[in-house]
């Protein structure tokens, strides 16, 4: 008999899909449907803290948002390339003016 593996996971997925670097279809598909539905849409990388999971913010023309957690900043950069997104570090260049405007739209109206 092999020997007790106190602290490993059996991976039900392979480690190359989406899902099993821990993604969901749900969450592919929204940010699919997001970007395909907007225009002008950047992709702004958030890196992980030791509370969350690291996270792509994509903003559109309008200041139009959406956040979700990813399984980590390559796959965000990666999902950037791929829908080709101009992809930026969150931290570094902040969060566009156009996002806070739409936010106080948001609020007063």
């Amino acid at each position: 008999m092999g020997a007790v593996g106190w602290f490993s996971r059996k991976r039900g997925k392979q480690a190359g899909s989406a899902r099993g670097a821990g993604m969901e279809s749900a969450t592919i598909a929204h940010l699919d449907e997001f970007v395909s539905t907007r225009r002008g849409v950047e992709a702004f990388i958030e890196q992980p803290t030791t509370m969350t999971r690291a996270t792509v913010l994509l903003i559109a023309h309008d200041g139009e948002w959406t956040r979700r957690s990813v399984s980590g900043v390559d796959w965000a950069r990666r999902f950037a390339a791929s829908h080709r997104l101009p992809a930026y570090d969150a931290g570094v260049v902040g969060y566009p003016q156009r996002m806070r405007d739409y936010n106080s739209r948001r609020r007063s109206g």
